[in-house]
C-alpha cells in the first residue's frame, strides 16, 4: 500500500521555488529547494491536497506540461547537487524529458537575487562572500528571462526590493 506524503512537518513553512540558478544556494538552501520542489511535484501530480493554490506553483501550472516542467526543474537541482557531491535520489523525479522553457521576468529574477543575498547575509555570510558579484545572475535552466517587473504572485519583502 502506497503511503501519501503528509504536510504535517511543513506546517508554517514557506515554499520557495527559486528562479535563480541553484548554484547560488548554500547547502541548506539547496537541500530545502530539493524538498520543496519534490513537494511541488507531489502537489502537481495530485498526490497531496495541501499547497494546491500556492503562488509558487502558478508558473508551473501555466506551463503546457506542469508535471514535466517541475520534473525538469528538479533535474537541474539534482545536477547541482551531484556537482557538489551530494546524494539526492534522482528516482524521486517522476518524469524525465525535455520541456520548453518558461518565461520569467527580469524583475522577478532581480528581486529573488536581492532576497537570496539578504538571506545568505544572515544564514551563510561566508557562502555569500564566495559568490561572484553579479547584478545579472543566471536563471535556473528551466526559465528564460523576459523584460518585466516582479511577478504578481510574489510576496514582496520591502527590505529586499530591488533598487
Amino acid at each position: 500500500m502506497a503511503v501519501k506524503p503528509t504536510l504535517g512537518y511543513l506546517k508554517g513553512c514557506v515554499m520557495r521555488l527559486w528562479t535563480l540558478h541553484p548554484k547560488y544556494l548554500d547547502a541548506r538552501g539547496l537541500v530545502a529547494l530539493w524538498r520543496e520542489a519534490l513537494l511541488a511535484q507531489a502537489v502537481l501530480e495530485g498526490q497531496i491536497g495541501g499547497y494546491t493554490r500556492h503562488p509558487q506553483l502558478i508558473r508551473f501550472r501555466n506551463s503546457p506540461s506542469p508535471v514535466e516542467s517541475i520534473a525538469s526543474y528538479l533535474q537541474a537541482v539534482h545536477a547541482e547537487a551531484v556537482r557538489r557531491g551530494y546524494c539526492f535520489d534522482v528516482t524521486k523525479i517522476s518524469s524525465i524529458g525535455c520541456i520548453e522553457t518558461i518565461a520569467v521576468t527580469r524583475g522577478q529574477l532581480d528581486y529573488e537575487w536581492a532576497h537570496l543575498k539578504a538571506k545568505l547575509s544572515v544564514r551563510a555570510p561566508s557562502w555569500l562572500a564566495g559568490l561572484e558579484p553579479s547584478s545579472r545572475p543566471d536563471a535556473h535552466p528551466l526559465f528564460h528571462i523576459a523584460p518585466g517587473p516582479v511577478a504578481e504572485w510574489e510576496v514582496i519583502y520591502p527590505d529586499r526590493a530591488v533598487k
